[in-house]
């Protein structure tokens, strides 16, 4: 994958994300690549710490530095190459171009700043507009996402969880950007609410045509939004295909893993199968495979050197040396 489609809203190609902490160097993404078409939704799925809120700061060039840099990598949107921007055109692009649902609306909402002046704020920067043309839209944006427009007077701490996220939502889409990043938006809320969420989230993706990163460790989410995912482990992309061949052919032992550790209606098996293990320390990484160490198919050859993305057929992409056999186990 090292072409950039020319289809592709957004191209991320060898991207590399170091954190420096207390003198440790931590591999939070390393050699990451994938591509986004207009119009379609891409899952990054993995555990907590697997570098996926670190793949979207690093897109949106929101990444704390210090500590992190980006050590290598490009990325493409729209046909410009925005690691190379300067901060005053990046400035530009975020909230107009690409804008972030963050995982906790807690901390994403200012708490003494009334609900509606914060969408307005975003309105007003990135659009020529008054003051009024701007409260009129923030209205709007409430009621889009069933928040009646009168609410726009009051404040973060008279909304329940749900409803923050909404607003945190209305602002992510206030001014329709072609890239919406998603940082886990359903996390914090309950299975009702995550459900109404999301389909939210894809009524108004459609509606504006808007293409999105979903960011989530839920195969159910994936399921319900994603066109296409990339399963990340470690800072890598260690499976990626269509979610129908990821669904129906995962290929990586630990896509597997992930698959096996949910409960099937259909089975009646008394314990679930989880992945053994903890996800790898990103200061001292494994040599060789970094799944190695929970892998139960894992030989020599995995702990010795670095294992390529294979393509396994149709774009589907797999990082194992086992791959072959694997597979025809599953047969």
């Amino acid at each position: 994958m090292d072409t950039i489609k020319k289809d592709a809203l957004l191209s991320v190609r060898h991207l590399t994300v170091e954190y420096t902490s207390e003198g440790e160097v931590i591999h939070a993404v390393n050699d990451v690549s994938f591509d986004l078409e207009k119009g379609k939704t891409i899952g990054l799925v993995g555990e907590t710490g697997a570098g996926k809120t670190s793949i979207a700061k690093a897109i949106l060039r929101i990444l704390p530095e210090p500590p992190a840099r980006v050590k290598t990598g490009e990325i493409w949107f729209e046909g410009r190459e925005l690691l190379g921007l300067k901060e005053e055109e990046m400035r530009k692009i975020r909230g107009k171009n690409i804008s972030m649902i963050f995982q906790d609306p807690m901390t994403a909402l200012n708490p003494i700043m009334r609900i509606g002046k914060q969408i307005a704020e975003v309105i007003r920067l990135h659009e020529k507009c008054s003051k009024a043309q701007a409260v009129q839209k923030a209205k709007e944006m409430l009621e889009m996402v069933g928040i009646p427009g009168e609410r726009y007077y009051e404040y973060p701490h008279q909304f329940s969880g749900g409803m923050k996220q909404r607003v945190v939502i209305a602002m992510a889409l206030a001014c329709a950007p072609d890239l919406l990043l998603a940082d886990e938006p359903t996390t914090a809320l309950d299975v009702t609410i995550q459900a109404q969420v999301l389909d939210m989230i894809n009524e108004l993706k459609e509606r504006l045509n808007t293409s999105m990163v979903m960011i989530t460790h839920d195969l159910g989410v994936v399921a319900q939004v994603c066109d296409s995912v990339a399963v990340v482990y470690a800072g890598e992309i260690m499976e990626y295909g269509t979610k129908e061949q990821i669904f129906d052919h995962p290929l990586y032992p630990y896509t597997k893993g992930l698959f096996g550790s949910l409960p099937d209606m259909n089975d009646d098996a008394e314990r679930l199968s989880p992945i053994e293990g903890l996800p790898p320390n990103p200061a001292d990484l494994p040599k060789g495979c970094a799944f190695h160490p929970r892998c139960p198919y894992a030989t020599e050859a995995c702990k010795q050197a670095h294992i390529p993305l294979t393509d396994m057929g149709g774009g589907h992409l797999c990082r194992c040396c086992r791959v072959s056999e694997i597979a025809k186990e599953g047969t």
